[in-house]
């Protein structure tokens, strides 16, 4: 691996795929995986079946549009209608946005990037994983027993008394809880304990600067939303006035619990994002990152002042005028960390030796939606134009230009960079990009749509809608075909990359960061020899090998 801290060998290609002790084939058998301490095997255990839960999610999200394709009736009635917009936003955000980067591709890359073995808590790892499963599997059930029509939001006095399935969605989003708090703590944990010699915390890559904030967040916030669910239940199971006006509750303060932590949880599913984007960026501008320690402490800045803004969802629920200008100022005070980091990506690329490769691609679309998101947001926590904006379509635009443009994308980007460290298989560049594409494409038809019919007043969650904005619907769901279009391909060519793809280099990308000092895929214990411990973002000192097809270090270069 590593001579003095002068060059790094990394096995040939073939030798890395094909070697008999890698974390793939180190054993085989269902059992294996199943009980596995293994971060590695437990990351790509996360990675299926949160990709399931995004196929579900996925399937409902084209039914609601091809139902929005004509202004009355299409292919499903109203309560169907209902149930489906419902458990596709409960699938969205707590099965798949809310664990994607941190469980799956942070589980993967965290220990490897501090050179470490494992986890701090292996076990704990696992059971976080099962926890999940539990979860998900009880919000499922909701499915078959009456599926639930609240929203993803479970607003009360409608979910206290539908008959609907909402105890066992809540339930499940309520052991999804567990799973997320084991997660941050044991993230917390192996950044505090198991940095090697030589990383102090501004050596670490900005990745995990990103997962600490967000870990920070999980183990804080989560307890308030799981306690409020567990209240929401034993108001409907045992007739307790907790949140129902007609029992003696109060319905607004289900929304101060719920949004107390649901706004941090944007943050949950945005700096994990965020500190990818930092990676992609120096790694394909061939420049090291600019303003390490802004982007460094921007991550907690968010991570600290996300818990002071929950007010701004609830302009207009009857809070006073004074309480809504603070929770407005909050809400734009939140909005200068996330700018420090977007000024710093740019100035990364600035004069950079850009490599259009796919995850830069996704990296470059995330700052033109992410900037979006960020700046339409600014009208919703504006007080004056909140009153006409709120429960408009343009909240949904709003909404999913932050998580889909922000969250999914960098999801997106960080799994094409670290696929061929995952799976030791380099993917087809030509059809990442054209999915690449393809995704940018429909995502903008299918929203920015709804930003206008929203700014004319069409409200979310209707069945039926005025034939004016017939257009707007039409040219959103022609975009979300777009959109499915670009990750049905997407999803064939990682498939394919699988079975026969090239085998993959070390460092095909040329990064700096430790676990590119590893074969692809890497064996069990992580590396083969201690790996050098240098700058994370001293791309330079990389020089590109033709024939082993990857990056390897310059002579004389110093970690």
């Amino acid at each position: 691996m590593a001579d003095n801290g002068t060059t790094i060998n990394p096995l040939p290609p073939s030798e890395n795929l094909l070697g008999r002790d890698n974390y793939l084939t180190h054993t085989r058998g269902i059992r294996s995986w199943l009980f596995t301490l293994d971060h590695k095997r437990i990351a790509v255990m996360y990675l299926v079946s949160i990709l399931a839960s995004f196929l579900l999610g996925g399937v409902l999200a084209l039914a609601i549009r091809t139902e929005l394709l004509t202004p009355h009736r299409t292919v499903m009635g109203p309560d169907t209608y209902n149930q489906a917009f419902t458990l596709h936003g409960a699938v969205m955000i707590f099965l798949f946005i809310i664990p994607g980067i941190p469980a799956a591709l942070g589980n993967f890359v965290l220990p490897m990037m501090l050179g470490a073995k494992d986890v701090a808590f292996p076990r704990l790892n696992l059971a976080s994983y099962y926890f999940w499963v539990a979860g998900a599997l009880l919000a499922l059930v909701s499915m078959v027993t009456g599926a639930v029509d609240t929203g993803w939001t479970f607003y009360t006095p409608y979910s206290t008394t539908t008959n609907t399935a909402v105890i066992s969605m809540v339930m499940g989003a309520f052991v999804l809880g567990f799973s997320s708090i084991f997660t941050g703590l044991n993230f917390i944990v192996t950044i505090h304990t198991m940095r090697p010699p030589g990383m102090g915390w501004f050596k670490m890559p900005l990745f995990l600067w990103g997962l600490y904030g967000t870990a920070i967040i999980q183990i804080l916030a989560t307890p308030v939303l799981g306690i409020t669910l567990l209240l929401l239940a034993i108001e409907r199971a045992l007739g307790v006035g907790i949140f129902d006006p007609a029992l003696g509750g109060d319905p607004v303060l289900f929304q101060h619990f719920f949004w107390f932590y649901s706004h941090p949880a944007v943050y949950i599913m945005i700096l994990p994002a965020m500190g990818v984007i930092s990676e992609l960026i120096s790694a394909f501008s061939r420049k090291h990152i600019f303003g390490y320690r802004f982007i460094a402490y921007s991550s907690i800045a968010i991570a600290v002042i996300s818990f002071l803004v929950w007010g701004h969802h609830m302009f207009v629920s009857g809070q006073s005028v004074l309480l809504g200008m603070i929770f407005s100022f909050l809400t734009f005070l939140v909005a200068i960390p996330s700018a420090v980091k977007v000024f710093n990506w740019t100035a990364t690329m600035y004069k950079g030796s850009i490599w259009l490769a796919t995850p830069m691609l996704y990296a470059l679309s995330f700052l033109f939606l992410f900037g979006i998101g960020g700046l339409t947001g600014l009208f919703l926590g504006a007080l004056a134009t909140d009153v006409h904006l709120h429960d408009t379509y343009f909240v949904v635009a709003h909404f999913h230009y932050v998580m889909f443009g922000g969250t999914v994308i960098g999801f997106l980007g960080g799994l094409h960079y670290w696929w061929p460290k995952m799976f030791g298989r380099m993917y087809s560049e030509r059809w990442g990009r054209i999915a690449a594409l393809l995704v940018f494409i429909g995502f903008n038809a299918t929203f920015f749509a709804q930003f206008l019919m929203g700014a004319k007043g069409m409200p979310r969650r209707y069945y039926n809608y005025l034939p004016e904005y017939t257009p707007y619907h039409v040219v959103s769901t022609l975009g979300s075909y777009v959109l499915a279009a670009g990750f049905i391909i997407m999803a064939v060519y990682l498939v394919h990359s699988l079975l026969r793809g090239r085998p993959a280099p070390a460092n095909p990308w040329g990064s700096a960061t430790l676990e590119w000092q590893s074969s692809s895929p890497p064996p069990t214990e992580n590396f083969v020899a201690e790996p050098v411990v240098g700058d994370p973002y001293a791309v330079e000192e990389w020089r590109y090998d033709a024939p082993i097809g990857g990056y390897v270090r310059r002579h004389g270069a110093t970690a």
